[in-house]
């Protein structure tokens, strides 16, 4: 399980609160999926990134792992931001304590409001469909790396190719900017997350 810098986990447990408050019956599928597509539009319109955690190419699209382990079993990381309940032998999820915006600035939630306005209503499904376009960086991954087939004979369901959201981007200053921005990020979450220890 990766380390989580205290304000790094206090970002994306806030980010968590904050899609629970916006969107009703909140699954880890749709929490996984819009907390990816708010990194991917980050990095999109403005170069930087919004969580900077990596994601890996599974069978059922971008996967950050350690959400991933966290949802599906008794929360750990997240157990002071959400807490999970039952609807139709269903388990969604619902925030616990209160937003902070603290570690956020205008465009962060700019960018949250963004895509809960536009995918926020939509199922886990639906998002799923969106991810797996051709076009998608999911999908480019998946195929470049040759794993479409093994994911869709049922042979293979994740794998550890991690997504690169530089390719989002069309110049090479652009991807620079992006790089450097997320090796500083990156940076100092590996710096608070040891000096915490």
């Amino acid at each position: 399980m990766c380390k989580f810098s205290p304000d790094m986990k206090a970002k994306i447990g806030n980010t968590i609160i904050y899609i629970a408050n916006h969107t009703g019956k909140l699954s880890k599928t749709k929490l996984l999926k819009l907390l990816y597509i708010m990194e991917s539009t980050m990095v999109r319109k403005y170069h930087v990134p919004f969580l900077a955690i990596p994601y890996e190419v599974w069978k059922w699209g971008p996967v950050q792992k350690d959400l991933f382990a966290d949802l599906s079993d008794n929360l750990f990381l997240m157990k002071d931001y959400i807490s999970a309940y039952f609807s139709e032998d269903r388990k969604y999820f619902r925030a616990k304590a209160e937003f902070n915006d603290d570690e956020f600035s205008q465009l962060e939630i700019g960018v949250m409001d963004e895509v809960l306005n536009e995918y926020g209503k939509k199922t886990a499904q639906q998002l799923e469909s969106i991810l797996h376009q051709p076009n998608s960086l999911w999908y480019k991954a998946a195929e470049k790396n040759n794993v479409l087939s093994a994911f869709n004979d049922g042979t293979c369901n994740n794998t550890d190719i991690r997504i690169d959201f530089s390719d989002l981007l069309s110049s090479p200053e652009e991807k620079e900017e992006y790089i450097e921005n997320l090796a500083i990020q990156r940076t100092a979450n590996n710096y608070n997350a040891h000096a915490n220890v």
